[in-house]
């Protein structure tokens, strides 16, 4: 049986001049798989060869083949670019001569055209390849990270309490805590990631923090650098809201509060009930 959106091995059964045509695995010869000259690659083949293709229904809703291989198979999570947007969804590139559809159904969130998205890939009922952004009931906790292990991690939606869900490895399953990000983020940016946590279930508790040394050395420079740059003084202080921290600095105002700690037990800061100013 052939299975669309996976590599095949099939034999080469027969010329034309503009390709090959593939064994089919039927006794109708009309079922045979047109391999395109454009799809052999760098691959050379003859009659009667075993090859290894790809299978996918293209522009004119046929089977074919291609020895060129995808971005991505069916039942696989990849992060592929939006390439157009259309009535009936958007379309995304998996390099394959045909782009595949993203219905609107499938769509959990919006997609802007350029950008890169983990998507998973199926096949829908007309056999044809298809993708969407529900990639969560796809992805496993079955992992050997351990905390303190760093990641490379794609945002690919949010829960009620805007905790980000991740996606590593375009495989196993993680999330970042409201509490632990201070910027902004959006589907499909990649982020590197500390594993801070494992859960019972065995998904990844993930932090885009660096460690509280490092935190504190360049929260304290983004203070000096804003105090030099404004006379000497700001209106924050350790009385500052965490929401005007936060919109300043990028910063939870526990960690600025150590900071200015820090500044001050260096002599290079005084505070009082206006503002911090540099000595």
């Amino acid at each position: 049986m052939i299975k669309i959106g996976d590599f095949n091995k099939l034999k080469v059964k027969r010329k034309a001049d503009f390709g090959y045509f593939l064994d089919g695995k039927t006794n109708n010869t009309k079922d045979d798989i047109l391999l395109h000259n454009r799809l052999l690659g760098k691959n050379n083949i003859n009659i009667g060869d075993e090859v290894k293709a790809f299978i996918f229904k293209d522009s004119e809703d046929r089977i074919a083949a291609t020895l060129i291989e995808p971005k991505a198979k069916v039942g696989e999570i990849a992060m592929l670019k939006v390439v157009a947007h259309t009535k009936i969804g958007s379309f995304i590139d998996i390099g394959l001569p045909k782009d595949i559809l993203v219905p609107f159904k499938a769509r959990t969130y919006d997609l802007e055209k350029g950008e890169k998205y983990p998507f998973y890939i199926y096949v829908d009922k007309s056999n044809r390849l298809a993708a969407t952004t529900d990639i969560d009931t796809y992805l496993t906790t079955d992992h050997e990270y351990n905390v303190g292990d760093t990641v490379t991690g794609v945002v690919y939606g949010f829960q009620t309490n805007n905790s980000a869900m991740i996606v590593v490895n375009n495989k196993y399953a993680g999330v970042i805590l409201h509490n632990e990000y201070f910027t902004e983020l959006k589907p499909g940016q990649e982020l590197n990631l500390k594993v801070i946590k494992i859960y019972e279930d065995g998904k990844l508790g993930l932090s885009p923090r660096q460690n509280r040394k490092e935190e504190l050395d360049v929260l304290e420079s983004s203070i000096m650098s804003y105090l030099e740059g404004n006379d000497g003084f700001m209106r924050f202080n350790d009385k500052s809201t965490p929401e005007e921290i936060y919109t300043v600095f990028n910063s939870s105002k526990k960690n600025f509060k150590r900071a200015l700690g820090v500044l001050m037990k260096k002599n290079l800061i005084i505070q009082n009930s206006e503002g911090t100013y540099l000595k």
